[in-house]
């Protein structure tokens, strides 16, 4: 009896990644010399929407690490509806010489507003799409309240002095 080996007695392991690379060839030249065929637009506007659930989870855990909570209140969301981005993140002037701890917060504070400017973007995208408005004010009511966090770091419950 012969023990079993891990080479294939008839080569069709040699046959099978020949087939493998030649129809990655085949592939590779299909797409270089073909156009990429458009994407249906429910699939276009998904993966849009995908996106902004990306960055809107970011924000998420942003807030947190800022100390916030994990979503903005309603009522802010609501103001946040004809407020741009940029106007949102001007919520109160940064102390000069802020300790090593505000200064996370601050950053945290800039990520969820560049976060907000990225899905609101996305948000105009996508036109009249309910869902992805309502992601942008959420987004934008963050921005406001990271930047409000970082102004008052040093004021907040449990900052040391």
């Amino acid at each position: 009896m012969r023990a079993p080996s891990a080479a294939p007695e008839h080569g069709g392991g040699a046959v099978a990644l020949g087939l493998v690379a030649a129809l990655a060839g085949v592939g590779a030249f299909a797409l270089s010399c073909g156009h990429a065929t458009p994407l249906p637009a429910w699939q276009a506007a998904q993966s849009k929407r995908n996106e902004i659930t990306a960055l809107w989870t970011q924000i998420r855990d942003w807030r947190r690490e800022a100390g916030l909570q994990v979503e903005p209140e309603a009522t802010s969301v609501v103001q946040m509806r004809r407020m741009s981005v940029s106007t949102a993140a001007r919520a109160c002037v940064r102390p000069k010489g802020q300790r090593e701890t505000c200064a996370d917060v601050c950053d945290l504070a800039d990520a969820i507003c560049d976060n907000a400017e990225s899905i609101c973007a996305i948000a105009v995208e996508l036109g009249d799409d309910a869902w992805a408005q309502d992601k942008c004010d959420s987004a934008k009511a963050s921005c406001r309240e990271g930047q409000q966090r970082c102004c008052t770091c040093d004021r907040a419950p449990g900052a040391t002095p």
